[in-house]
C-alpha cells in the first residue's frame, strides 16, 4: 500500500510541476486565449484515465492469468512433482520474506514461468509443462527463485504504477496537442472540431510508442534484478545454468501481453529498434550479467 501511495504522490507532484511550468511560461494563458482549456480538470481527467486501466489490470492480474493461461492451481499435490513444486515455492517464499503464493502449472511446450498478483503476500507463481519437461530440478528451482524475486521486489505493483504514470502523460499531452491544432492552427472557435480529435488520436498513438519503450526498459531492468534474486535464493551457478538451459531449448515465445507478461523467465531476442519493445533482455546478456558478478 505504501508503494502505491508513494507513486500516486509522485505522479501528483509531477503533474503540479507541469502545471506550474505551463503557468510560468505563459502557456496556460495562451491556451486560455486560444479558446480555453482547464488545466486542472485536464490533469485530473488524465490521471484517472491513466491509472484506472493499469490498476484494474493489476488487481485482476491473478484471475486474468489463471483464465488466460489456463493455469491449474495446485490445491493439494497429486504427485511427487507437484509436492516438490509446493515445497520449493514455500521454502523460497519464506527465505524472501513473503506470504506463500499460489502455485500453478499451465500447458505449454515452451519452457516458461511467470509470477503475478497485486500483493507480495497474495501472488501466483506458475510454471509451464514445457519447463518441467525440458529442465532439471535444480534449474527449475532457480527459475522459481527468479519468479519469487519478482514477487518479493514488488515488481507487479511497480510496473503497473509506472504504466499508470506514463499513461497519464500520454493522455494529458495528446489533449494539449489536439487543442493547439484545433484552436491555434485550424482557428476553430466554437467547440472542438475534427482537427482536435484527429490530432489527439495521432498524438496519443505516437506518445504511446514512447511510453511503451519506457515501460519495457523498466521491465528489462527488473529482469536483471530478478535473476540476481533467483541466484541469492539458490546460487549464481544454478541461475546461470537455468538460463543456459533455456538457450539450449531455444529462445521461447513471449508470454501473452498483460500484467504478468513482464515477469516470465524468458523472452525472445529483439533485433534493432524492436529490441526496445521487448520485456526481457536477451538470455546471453542476462547470463553475462550473472557471470560478471561472480
Amino acid at each position: 500500500m505504501m508503494r502505491i501511495l508513494l507513486f500516486l504522490a509522485t505522479n501528483v507532484a509531477v503533474l503540479i510541476v507541469i502545471s506550474v511550468v505551463f503557468r510560468l511560461l505563459g502557456l496556460d494563458s495562451l491556451l486560455l486565449e486560444s479558446g480555453g482549456i482547464d488545466m486542472g480538470a485536464l490533469l485530473i481527467m488524465a490521471t484517472i484515465i491513466g491509472f484506472s486501466g493499469s490498476l484494474i489490470s493489476l488487481f485482476l492480474s491473478k484471475t486474468l492469468a489463471k483464465h488466460g493461461m489456463g493455469v491449474h492451481v495446485i490445491e493439494q499435490p497429486s504427485n511427487r512433482l507437484e509436492q516438490w513444486l509446493m515445497e520449493t515455492v514455500a521454502r523460497q517464499a519464506e527465505q524472501a520474506g513473503i506470504g506463500m503464493p499460489e502455485v500453478g502449472i499451465f500447458e505449454s511446450p515452451d519452457p516458461n514461468a511467470f509470477a503475478t498478483g497485486w500483493n507480495r503476500n497474495d501472488a501466483l507463481v506458475a510454471v509451464s509443462t514445457g519447463l518441467l519437461h525440458h529442465m532439471r530440478e535444480d534449474e527449475v528451482e532457480a527459475v522459481i527463485g527468479h519468479e519469487i524475486s519478482h514477487v518479493a521486489n514488488g515488481d507487479m505493483v511497480t510496473l503497473a504504477l509506472i504504466q499508470g504514470v506514463v499513461n497519464t502523460f500520454v493522455v494529458f499531452l495528446s489533449r494539449i496537442v489536439g487543442h493547439v491544432v484545433d484552436r491555434v492552427i485550424l482557428k476553430n472557435e466554437q467547440g472542438y472540431g475534427v482537427g482536435y480529435f484527429v490530432a489527439s488520436i495521432v498524438a496519443e498513438l505516437m506518445l504511446s510508442v514512447l511510453a511503451t519503450m519506457i515501460v519495457m526498459w523498466f521491465s528489462r531492468y527488473r529482469e536483471y534484478r530478478a535473476d540476481a534474486g533467483g541466484a541469492s535464493l539458490t546460487s549464481r551457478h544454478q541461475m546461470a545454468g537455468a538460463l543456459r538451459a533455456l538457450q539450449r531449448v531455444h529462445e521461447p515465445q513471449d508470454l501473452p501481453s498483460g500484467e504478468f507478461a513482464a515477469f516470465g523467465v524468458s523472452g525472445r531476442i529483439g533485433e534493432g529498434f524492436m529490441a526496445l519493445f521487448r520485456s526481457h533482455p536477451p538470455l546471453e546478456k542476462r547470463i553475462a550479467a550473472l557471470e560478471s558478478s561472480y
